[in-house]
């Protein structure tokens, strides 16, 4: 377990560190150049998925609470949501209008529908971890960026190809969980 809490401490530290302290990353990024800051911090946050990855597969889990539900609609509309939203934030489009952080979102969305499906120690170390890092990034990205300025309105195709791309990036993640993740998201 010690492992994933390494892993998961570092991803959230490395990624918390441009909103938490934007002065010391900006002197960083300066003293070192952008691309050089941006390689460093790749390496950083491969580094930190390994741990994690090594982590999840040496943890043993013992249950911590018994969770309000098992895999299902809800849970995989979330992780839905959570697909639609991660890949909004990387397109422009219409849904950025509608949510400030869609990325941070939704990572809650996928956290939390897997914290309701899910009560053991690794998964609450690893969901509830990323859960609360998403929470606090949206909070240090508000105070350090102000008030939210909109993003001018986008074609709505865009919104469609977004959904489309989730849509086949969710189903290939739901056909290949068991292999890539040891548990199937629905039961058999």
């Amino acid at each position: 377990m010690t492992w994933l809490v390494v892993g998961v401490s570092a991803f959230c530290v490395i990624h918390l560190f441009p909103a938490a302290l934007p002065g010391c990353h900006d002197q960083l990024e300066k003293k070192l150049g952008e691309n050089p800051y941006r390689g460093i911090f790749s390496l950083f946050i491969i580094g930190s998925l390994i741990l994690i990855v090594v982590g999840w597969k040496s943890a043993v889990p013992t249950a911590v609470y018994q969770p309000p539900m098992g895999p299902g609609v809800v849970s995989s509309l979330l992780i839905l949501i959570g697909f639609v939203l991660f890949v909004a934030a990387q397109v422009p489009g219409n849904l950025k209008r509608l949510i400030r952080h869609p990325q941070m979102t939704g990572t809650l969305c996928w956290g939390v529908a897997h914290l309701l499906t899910n009560g053991d120690s690794r998964s609450l170390t690893l969901f509830g971890g990323l859960t609360a890092w998403a929470v606090l990034e949206i909070l240090l990205i508000n105070r350090r960026d102000g008030s939210w300025k909109k993003p001018a309105a986008a074609p709505v195709r865009l919104d469609i190809i977004t959904v489309v791309i989730a849509i086949v990036a969710f189903a290939a993640v739901a056909y290949f969980h068991a292999s890539l993740f040891g548990v199937a998201p629905v039961p058999a």
